[in-house]
Formats: C-alpha cells, sequence, structure tokens
C-alpha cells in the first residue's frame, strides 16, 4: 500500500486508520446484501457523514471535513482495498466538487451541507441511450417556460441513480447552439412530477451500485436550478471537472491492483501444486514480479498525480494519461493476478473474481479510454 507515499502526513495515517474500522464495521458485512438488493441501504450515507468521510477535501464553511484531496484519496483507496464498488461516494463527491467550483454561493450553500451529512445522495446524468462520450450529440433538454425550466429527455448508466436525491443533468437550454447551449441543471427528485426512475440495469460487475435509467417527462425546475447561475456554460464546466473525475478512477485502480497483489500473493504461498507452493515456481515468482513492478511504477505516477491535485495543478492532459493508462493497467494486472488462481479463479466467491468482474467498466466511464487518447494527442 501506500505508506511511503510522498503526500502521506501522521494526520493522514491516523484519518486513514479512522476511515478503515469505518469500512471494515459498516461496509464490508453488508456487501453481499447490497449485490442482491442492488443497491446499498441509506443509513450508510448518514453514518459516513458524521464520520466525515463524504465530502472530506471540501471547507467546512460548506459542512465538509475541510481535509485536502488527500483525504478524499484515503476514503477511496479504503474502499478499493475491500474491494467495494457498491458505495456510490465517488460520483457523489463529483457532484459535490462542480458545486463548490461552479455554483453560486447560494446553490453551494444550499445543497453542500446536506451532501456533507449525507441528507442528500448525488449523481450526474450525462449519458444518453443514442450519445456515450459525445456529450454534444445530447438531446434532453430544459427550456425556459415561465418561472421555470421544463426538463425533457432521458439517461442511462446514471449511478446512484436509484437513491440520488440531488442529479445533476447535462442538459440543452438553447439546443441550436451546439456546444454553447449545454447547461448543467439542478434537479432536486424528492416530490418531482415528471421523473421517474427506471429500472437498476443488470451490469458485468458492480452489482451493488444502483446504476439506473432516469425519465423526464415535463419536470419543472425553478430559474435558480442552472449550475453557475448562467446559461450555456455547461459544457466549459464539463471540461472543468472531469479531471477530477478521472484522477480518482486512477486513485481507485491503482488500490485495486495493489489489492490484486496481495490477494495472489497470499494464494501463491497457500497452495499447492506439484508438491509445491505456487510461489515456489518460477513462473509464478515472474508473473508476481511483473505485476509487482506495475503496481510500484502505478503508484509513482498516481502519487504525483495527487500532488498535482492537492497544489491545484492537474490538467486535463494528465488526469486523462492516468484514467486511461491505470485502468488499462488495472484489467489486465487482474487477469494476470486470476489466472494463477486456476479454476478458483473463475468462482464469485474469490475475490479476484469478483475484481475482474468489477474492473472492467473503469475503461469506460468518466470518458472512454478512446476519448483519453484522442484528448492527449492533441498536445502533441
Amino acid at each position: 500500500m501506500n505508506s511511503t507515499s510522498p503526500w502521506m502526513t501522521p494526520e493522514l495515517e491516523s484519518f486513514r486508520d479512522a476511515v478503515r474500522r469505518f469500512v471494515s464495521a459498516e461496509i464490508v458485512p453488508h456487501q453481499e446484501t447490497w449485490k442482491k438488493q442492488q443497491h446499498v441501504d441509506r443509513a450508510v450515507w448518514s453514518k459516513a457523514g458524521e464520520m466525515g468521510m463524504l465530502l472530506a477535501d471540501i471547507s467546512e464553511d460548506f459542512g465538509g471535513s475541510g481535509g485536502s484531496f488527500a483525504h478524499q484519496c484515503i476514503v477511496f483507496e479504503e474502499l478499493s482495498y475491500v474491494g467495494d464498488t457498491a458505495f456510490g461516494l465517488h460520483v457523489h463527491a463529483i457532484v459535490a466538487h462542480y458545486l463548490l467550483n461552479q455554483g453560486t454561493e447560494a446553490q453551494k450553500k444550499k445543497y453542500l451541507p446536506k451532501l456533507a451529512s449525507g441528507e442528500m445522495i448525488a449523481a450526474i446524468a450525462m449519458t444518453e441511450p443514442g450519445a456515450g462520450s459525445d456529450l454534444k450529440g445530447i438531446r434532453t433538454t430544459a427550456l425556459k417556460d415561465g418561472d421555470a425550466y421544463v426538463l425533457n429527455g432521458s439517461k442511462t448508466f446514471i449511478s446512484n441513480g436509484y437513491m440520488a436525491d440531488l442529479i445533476l443533468v447535462v442538459a440543452k437550454t438553447e439546443p441550436a447552439a451546439g456546444a454553447k447551449g449545454v447547461s448543467l441543471m439542478l434537479l432536486e427528485t424528492r416530490d418531482c412530477p415528471g421523473f421517474r426512475v427506471g429500472r437498476i440495469l443488470e451490469k458485468l460487475g458492480q452489482k451493488g451500485q444502483d446504476t439506473c435509467e432516469l425519465f423526464f417527462d415535463g419536470v419543472r425546475m425553478p430559474l435558480d436550478s442552472v449550475l453557475g447561475g448562467v446559461e450555456g456554460k455547461g459544457f466549459a464546466q464539463l471540461m472543468n471537472e472531469l479531471p477530477y473525475e478521472r484522477t480518482i478512477i486512477g486513485v481507485s485502480g491503482v488500490a485495486s491492483i495493489e489489492r490484486a497483489l496481495r490477494l495472489t500473493v497470499e494464494h501463491a504461498r497457500e497452495r499447492k501444486a506439484f508438491g509445491q507452493a505456487l510461489i515456489e515456481m518460477q513462473n509464478t515468482r515472474f508473473l508476481l514480479a511483473e505485476v509487482k513492478t506495475e503496481a510500484t511504477v502505478a503508484r509513482t505516477f498516481i502519487d504525483r498525480c495527487i500532488v498535482d491535485m492537492i497544489e491545484g495543478r492537474m490538467d486535463t492532459e494528465l488526469a486523462s494519461m492516468a484514467k486511461y493508462w491505470i485502468s488499462d493497467l488495472q484489467c489486465t494486472t487482474i487477469d494476470k493476478c486470476l489466472q494463477l488462481f486456476g479454476g478458483y479463479g473463475y468462482m464469485m466467491e474469490y475475490p479476484i473474481a469478483q475484481m475482474y468482474a468489477d474492473a472492467r467498466v473503469q475503461r469506460i466511464y468518466g470518458g472512454a479510454n478512446e476519448i483519453m487518447k484522442e484528448i492527449i494527442s492533441r498536445s502533441l
């Protein structure tokens, strides 16, 4: 793990211990239940809010814990170290940062304390059935009608969609204006006529995460629902905030790689074949040497990204590199590790099999890796 990371401090180590205890007590025991019901229990959000985990890197002025990006990274890492993919804190934190950096003062004061406490759960609705990574191709509209905006359209693959009380909806407020007509709309879902949550989608992995379809049929929203208070800023707001999302995908990915290595080393020491432990076979040792080297390189890279985020200099290009390269590595590393488990690696009761299924989407959400390469290539 990362006790030698340059951003770690004694205070952060103490915070990690507290988070680890919370995750062990409040997350791990419920994982199987959450998979079966396809969503987490709301109670865990309130408990995490009390503990200060939900908005660990947002100022106390807005109800957060007043820490840095390092504090939030520790939360993401500890969730990955136990293999949790159900608790949708990542998306929740992403929405909070849209509010923090792009919202009006009134929007920040209204929503951030509720997100910090767990009173409200947040989601972001970008993807549509006909428009995945192509955000310019969205069809959902939010058009002015007297003293309100009227929201029409649908979204799919929305994490936290079933649980969300606050959804940041990407919509066109001026459909003819292309990217300049995109706005981000703040939708409160409780007692909201015209808003409907579709089915919780059956996924390859991440079974406990409530990924949904959402439908908007003439939903009336107040005029102060536009994030930042000005129409047409949505595309720029997305571009400004996506590096945060992509960096935390990298953070979770590296922690997952480290977990896969640890589990596989333990298995290789215990498992016997042909009269000796797997770890004693040269093929096993060489493969694990490769994985350890790759994990170390990935840790060094993500540590640099974390420091850049803490110091406010992370850019779109580096975040895209972290997202694409680490998520690719996560998938290939877990595949290598699974092979050493033999037939047991294909059994879902073994964590490595669950990790294999859960990892695949890392290369898709947050912007498909092909999009990441396109962004990186523009700097050549």
